[in-house]
């Protein structure tokens, strides 16, 4: 009896895991956690003399279904931003620099790190997604090309006669704007929310 107690163990190890994966949060730590469970179902297949299911487990339903669904959770937590050209960053993704026309004190820097700020609680990225003209970025958003547009608005003070800079944000999706909505007061833009053309709010 007790030379079999670690299959015990390992059988209970298994829906363990299986409860680890369902209430993770982050879905980077429940792929890990799914591949346990993938390597301790093909142990467990093993000791039990399934060396064929074992080997298809490890193949299978933990290396290849992991490889799969971190390329999923990779390519969709991602929040496509248009903005017009001139705010192009030099770097691919998460914005990191910025050349701006009008200096001001919150500038679009500023605005993509409170960004991202808002949306690291939903393990989301940004990628800024650049466009020549005010018609194209709408065009994009219409047609489901971008998640979120943002430009730049200039407001002209009446009693000093200076113009301050801040952001429009505008939204297709539902659950973007519910996230951004409770936070937009804290941050330099405006927030708008705008269903796209088509059925549905497919987050494409």
């Amino acid at each position: 009896m007790n030379d079999d107690s670690y299959i015990y163990i390992l059988t209970a190890l298994l829906p363990l895991a299986a409860c680890m994966v369902v209430v993770q949060v982050n879905p980077y730590h429940a792929l890990v956690i799914r591949g346990i469970l993938g390597a301790i179902a093909a142990l467990i297949y093993s000791v039990f003399g399934a060396a064929d299911v074992a080997l298809t487990e490890a193949l299978m339903g933990t290396m290849l279904a992991i490889t799969l669904y971190a390329v999923a959770v990779r390519s969709s937590l991602v929040m496509r931003l248009g903005v017009l050209e001139e705010e192009k960053v030099e770097s691919q993704g998460d914005v990191l620099k910025v050349m701006l026309t009008v200096e001001s004190p919150r500038d679009f820097n500023s605005l993509m790190k409170d960004f991202r700020r808002i949306f690291s609680k939903y393990y989301l990225r940004i990628e800024v997604v650049p466009f020549t003209s005010l018609e194209a970025l709408h065009r994009a958003l219409m047609e489901k090309e971008v998640h979120a547009t943002c430009v730049p608005v200039l407001d002209s003070d009446a009693a000093g006669g200076a113009e301050t800079k801040h952001y429009l944000t505008v939204t297709r999706i539902q659950r973007l704007y519910d996230i951004m909505q409770p936070e937009i007061s804290s941050i330099n833009t405006s927030l708008d929310y705008k269903l796209a053309s088509g059925l549905g709010e497919d987050y494409q």
